[in-house]
């Protein structure tokens, strides 16, 4: 069974507990969003795979997930890019946020978010048990999509993005 870390609302471990039990009992715990962006600046998204728990078949950054227990957060976001995507880059913390939402299976995220940016344009292989399907998106493309078709997007994506669309816009592309 899969262990979730529980954390205070300053990101301190406050123990451990089963993923599903988690998510069934709303319990604050630590995550970990990664946006990793190619050469011109666009933004690897994935549509997660239909058979995930929650927000199956909605695009959203390009991998999230849980670290373990005892595993630091960077190297279980370099972790799960393997495992999803089938290729590792490095990777930086920009900011992190909370939230949470709820699902209309009786499931509740409530995440203390770590988000991490990155670069890549090679070769990419989705692990089709985690992903539908990948592309690359346009900043612009993205927030037009957001603005006329919200609902194709989870909900950490919805408050992710802005945060990361205004580190973008900083970058020099």
């Amino acid at each position: 069974m899969e262990q979730l870390i529980l954390v205070d609302e300053n990101d301190l471990s406050i123990g451990a507990m089963e993923k599903m039990a988690v998510h069934e009992n709303a319990l604050l715990h630590r995550a970990f969003s990664v946006f990793v962006f190619n050469d011109a600046g666009e933004l690897l998204m994935q549509k997660r795979a239909l058979s995930k728990y929650h927000s199956a078949g909605l695009w959203t950054n390009t991998c999230c997930s849980h670290p373990r227990p005892g595993e630091e957060t960077a190297f279980a976001a370099t972790r799960r890019l393997q495992e999803e995507l089938g290729f590792v880059t490095p990777i930086r913390k920009v900011f992190d946020f909370v939230y949470k939402a709820s699902f209309e299976n009786g499931l509740t995220e409530h995440e203390f978010d770590h988000v991490f940016v990155g670069n890549y344009t090679g070769v990419i292989k989705p692990n089709p048990d985690e992903v539908a399907e990948i592309a690359y998106f346009s900043m612009e493309k993205i927030n037009s999509l957001m603005e006329s078709d919200g609902g194709m997007f989870t909900v950490w994506f919805h408050i992710a993005f802005p945060r990361i669309l205004s580190w973008w816009q900083k970058q020099a592309w």
